[in-house]
């Protein structure tokens, strides 16, 4: 790193934006006293936070990303990567009334005296990013029911027809089935069924016959050790790196630079098109830009946009793409759609205190801090819509989807709803405009 700015804030007034390195990881806006968050473990580090970098606890990190207002009506200052291809990590070390800004090569200085505070610095950025990465045309994400979070990964073939009639019955404005994580044999064998499915190819029959689209979760570039991938292809896998732990065991991650990574990558997803999806959420997808040996020899970032890249090459430019625990800005203009926080849960604080776990409110912080992104890089994703009763604080919830929701998702047993569930579904399954979020068009971006 070398240092590139050393600024005089008010201390009493000046905030930064630290933001995270992937879906999960917590993005906010601090006081400059305030500590940032920090994972709890070496495990969270590695699977929710960037894993190849140890962010210091009394210092401002961020990941591709970091601003300065110095609060005190002086420009805000962006630092930034200068496009998707590099990674540079940014440090702010605060002494008193002076923010020291050190970085990583391929990091941009730039200043805005727009209006907006932070926020508005960042979506005028965003829109400079954006050309430079090329971003195309953003399209409305269609309205969907997903599996996971009432059934999760005992999600059977049975709880899909169960809730497609029900979309029918219940007169709800479904684009899209979505199937989640469940129905694959293992993580990496995706073209295998576990024995709670006995046919792709026919539940999509049911779910076009009623005139709904079919959509399918894959996590593309983890591979589980008890998989036949693992077992029959490791020159497919990164030597020796780990991608974390679950579903009760050990992760590999696939090198989607090899010969043999690309090749099986474009047959799972072939395959998946030919049988009829064209909604696909890709998720836990920062094991594709892990540090280690690749051959030919690519950064962790070059391999994981590549094979992005064969994905979308293989599902074809009509399907929707939906990002999910990706590293954020070397996604930009290969995803249609992106979550922008931890996963939502039936509790508002995360379990262990770590703010990248499933909980209400590391989602709300993390969807409210990336708002300005929406309609630049993509549609944004803040997580799916649970209105059953077991939701804590759910009125709270629904009410972040609506102002902060891009994509707009169901996830409960639709049959359960009572009638504020089913009122509140009705109500925010709708289409949203890819309208900027920050616009005047739209009213929202709040930090």
């Amino acid at each position: 790193m070398q240092d590139i700015a050393a600024l005089i804030v008010d201390p009493v007034h000046a905030t930064v934006y630290e933001h995270g390195w992937q879906s999960w990881s917590p993005t906010r806006v601090y006081p400059l006293g305030a500590a940032p968050y920090r994972p709890v473990s070496e495990h969270r580090r590695l699977m929710n936070y960037r894993p190849d970098r140890v962010a210091p606890a009394a210092a401002f990190w961020g990941e591709g990303l970091l601003a300065v207002d110095p609060g005190d009506g002086s420009p805000v200052h962006v630092f930034a990567a200068a496009d998707p291809t590099q990674s540079p990590s940014i440090w702010a070390d605060v002494a008193g009334a002076e923010v020291v800004v050190r970085a990583d090569p391929g990091t941009a200085h730039r200043t805005d005296d727009g209006s907006g505070g932070v926020m508005g610095a960042l979506a005028r950025w965003a829109d400079d990013f954006a050309r430079s990465a090329t971003v195309g045309e953003i399209r409305p994400a269609p309205t969907l029911w997903c599996s996971w979070y009432h059934y999760f990964t005992r999600v059977t073939e049975a709880d899909i027809d169960e809730n497609l009639l029900a979309i029918e019955e219940l007169d709800l404005a479904i684009d899209v089935v979505q199937i989640d994580d469940g129905y694959q044999a293992q993580p990496g064998d995706w073209l295998e069924l576990s024995d709670r499915f006995g046919s792709l190819r026919d539940v999509v029959a049911r779910i076009h016959d009623r005139g709904r689209r079919a959509g399918i979760w894959v996590a593309p570039f983890l591979v589980g050790h008890r998989s036949e991938v693992f077992r029959d292809h490791q020159a497919w896998l990164l030597d020796g790196v780990s991608a974390g732990y679950g579903w009760e065991q050990e992760l590999a991650a696939l090198d989607a630079a090899s010969p043999g990574g690309e090749g099986y990558l474009r047959r799972v997803f072939e395959t998946l098109r030919e049988v009829g999806f064209d909604f696909y959420k890709l998720d836990f997808v920062y094991a594709g830009a892990l540090p280690g040996p690749r051959t030919p020899d690519r950064t962790g970032v070059q391999a994981y946009r590549h094979g992005l890249q064969v994905i979308r090459e293989s599902v074809g430019s009509e399907a929707y793409v939906l990002g999910c625990g990706a590293p954020i800005l070397p996604s930009v203009g290969l995803v249609d759609a992106m979550r922008v926080g931890p996963d939502i849960s039936h509790h508002v604080e995360p379990s262990d205190g770590d703010q990248s776990q499933p909980s209400q409110r590391a989602a709300t912080r993390n969807g409210r801090a990336r708002a300005w992104m929406h309609g630049r890089f993509w549609v944004n994703d803040p997580d799916c819509l649970i209105a059953a009763s077991s939701m804590q604080d759910r009125e709270a919830w629904a009410e972040h989807v609506r102002a902060y929701g891009g994509l707009r998702a169901s996830s409960d047993r639709l049959r359960e709803l009572d009638e504020w569930g089913l009122q509140t579904t009705r109500e925010l399954l709708r289409p949203v405009p890819t309208t900027p979020f920050g616009s005047a068009r739209t009213g929202s971006g709040r930090a």
